[in-house]
Parts: structure tokens; C-alpha cells; sequence
């Protein structure tokens, strides 16, 4: 099976001690972010555990515990902007992450790896040209360092319009524009452009529309043919598999004004002060009236063949 840890915030970031501990002792407890008393426990064994999916802006705190993660799949979605503290007040310098970036691609091999320029949002200062200049300064600093650019466009989610009023949604046009001078210069640097939750009206100009998290990719990070379950739980314009997040809303300490798993600056200080490196939840720990449902896991792993033998 496939454990995701950054649908709902930044584990490596912000919980790297947590998870190590969650790793040694196999298993974790998550909460049903819409029925908060009903509780799925995992084991996090490699035996049924084949990949696990990072969604992170900084992994750095996670690199020292990589030991723990040698017998898992994984694959690592770094999101790399060039927006400042105004916008995301508390990521780290860009400069560090991209160092990290390779670092880590060093590790786990470029397969693994791949690198997010999303949101992209258009303001007075984040003007099209902006962009495409720090697109291409970054693509060059992570070429062969992944074979992958994922790209989306802001979305206005009701949490996005509290907390990013000046946000404004990204025209046709601006899109088409954006969009095929990234393709081109991602292509330059060995990298093919997926796009996340944006249709196919840049599949014309060489983007791959099918999907950022799908069957195929993880393959590739695994090396190895999965056998997916066919239901698949996503957004109506997601083409992607996703299953079993660990992490919780409102608990990510980047407070990124265009985030959407943040409700408020407020949330997010009060679940962090409840969260215990030593509890197997993420925020907080158990209560009288959890009602606790142990997931029903195996590998997916199809071990009579290999990548080679599907690839074309």
C-alpha cells in the first residue's frame, strides 16, 4: 500500500522527530479530519508499506532519520517558489531547499524525486515575467537532479480568500502564456512538466495533463509493477491516486497565505502545542470516545514483474 504524509501538512518540516518515532515502533493513528472520534490505526511495516509519499517545503529535518526510511519506496514532492516571507512567512531560503533538494535527490535517486512550482499566482510583483525568469533560474539548479516539474495555478478555495484576499484567479490567457514558455524550458533541462489538477489545455504544447501522483510514477520510484486498488479517492479534476494520509489539517507552521489546509494562523499555534514527538497522532493523543478501526493492509508490490518488463 501507499502512505501519504503531505495532503494535509508538512511532516518533514515540521514533524520529522515524530514520524522517526512512528517508523520505530510501526504503526500510527490518524484521525478522520471530518469525524474526529473515529480513528484508523496503520502499521507502518515495510511488509505492507511499499511507498511512502512526501509532500514537503523543507525536507532538511528529515535527512538525518533517511536510515529509517531504507526499506520503504519513497517518493518526495519538494515545492520550490521564488515568493518571499510576505507570502510564505515562514519557509526557509530557497537557496538552502534547492541545496537540499540535491542532497536528497543523492539519496534516493532522481526517480524519486520531483519538484513543485505551485501555486502560481499573479500579483503587481509576481508578474508573468517574473516567473518565467525564476522558473528558469531554478530548473537550472535542479537539472538531473529530477526528471520532474509539477505545476498548478491558485485556486480560490474559501480558506485561500481569508487569508490571501489580494489573490485572484489566473486568467486563460495567463495560463496559456505561463505555461508553454515552462514547458519548453523544463524540457531544456531534462524534465518533463506535469500539471496538477489543470485539465489538458496544455497537453498541446507537451505537458504531461494525466497526473502527478499516479500509478506509473510510483512505479518508476519503485522500480517494481503495483497492482492499485482500482477506487481511487480525489477531486473530480484530480487524475491521481491518493490513499491513507497520516497527517491533519491545520498543523503546518509555514502559514503560507495561499495554503488550503489551513484554516487560520490561530488553529494551526493551538494543534501545535498539542502535538507529542511521542504520541502515535499526529495532534494530541487518544480520547475516551475514539472509536479505533484497524486498517486492513497489504504490499502491492506485483513481484513476477519487473519495470523493465512494462516499459515501453
Amino acid at each position: 500500500m501507499i502512505i501519504h504524509t503531505g495532503l494535509r501538512t508538512d511532516i518533514p518540516a515540521f514533524y520529522a522527530e515524530w514520524l522517526a518515532n512512528r517508523l520505530r515502533e510501526g504503526y500510527v493513528c490518524v484521525r478522520n479530519p471530518y469525524s474526529p472520534a473515529s480513528v484508523t490505526k496503520y502499521r507502518l511495516s515495510p511488509d505492507v508499506v511499499d511507498l511512502i509519499v512526501f509532500c514537503t517545503k523543507n525536507p532538511s529535518p528529515l535527512l538525518p532519520r533517511m536510515d529509517l526510511l531504507k526499506s520503504y519506496g519513497q517518493y518526495w514532492f519538494v515545492t520550490i517558489t521564488p515568493y518571499g516571507r510576505d507570502i510564505e512567512p515562514h519557509v526557509p531560503d530557497k537557496r538552502f531547499i534547492i541545496r537540499t533538494f540535491q542532497k536528497l535527490s543523492r539519496l534516493v535517486g532522481a526517480d524519486s524525486m520531483a519538484w513543485r512550482y505551485d501555486p502560481i499566482l499573479l500579483t503587481g510583483e509576481w508578474t508573468i515575467r517574473r516567473h518565467l525568469s525564476a522558473f528558469g533560474e531554478i530548473a537550472a539548479q535542479l537539472e538531473g537532479y529530477t526528471h520532474t516539474c509539477v505545476i498548478s495555478f491558485l485556486d480560490l478555495y474559501r480558506k485561500v480568500l481569508r487569508n490571501f484576499p489580494e489573490g485572484r484567479t489566473v486568467s486563460e490567457e495567463e495560463r496559456l502564456a505561463l505555461g508553454r514558455e515552462m514547458i519548453r524550458m523544463a524540457d531544456s533541462h531534462r524534465m518533463v512538466l506535469r500539471t496538477c489538477a489543470e485539465g489538458t489545455e496544455l497537453a498541446p504544447y507537451g505537458a504531461d495533463c494525466s497526473g502527478c501522483m499516479t500509478a506509473r510514477i510510483f512505479e518508476k520510484a519503485v522500480h517494481e509493477k503495483l497492482q492499485l486498488p482500482k477506487k481511487k479517492t480525489a477531486r473530480r479534476e484530480c487524475a491521481c491516486f491518493l490513499t491513507n494520509d497520516i497527517g491533519a489539517y491545520d498543523s503546518c507552521g509555514h502559514l503560507c497565505r495561499y495554503c488550503y489546509a489551513n484554516a487560520n494562523s490561530e488553529a494551526v499555534r493551538r494543534n501545535m502545542l498539542l502535538h507529542d514527538p511521542s504520541s502515535p497522532f499526529l495532534i494530541g493523543s487518544f480520547r475516551p470516545d475514539d472509536r479505533i478501526h484497524t486498517a486492513l493492509q497489504k504490499s502491492w508490490l506485483d513481484r513476477q514483474l519487473s519495470l523493465r518488463d512494462f516499459m515501453p
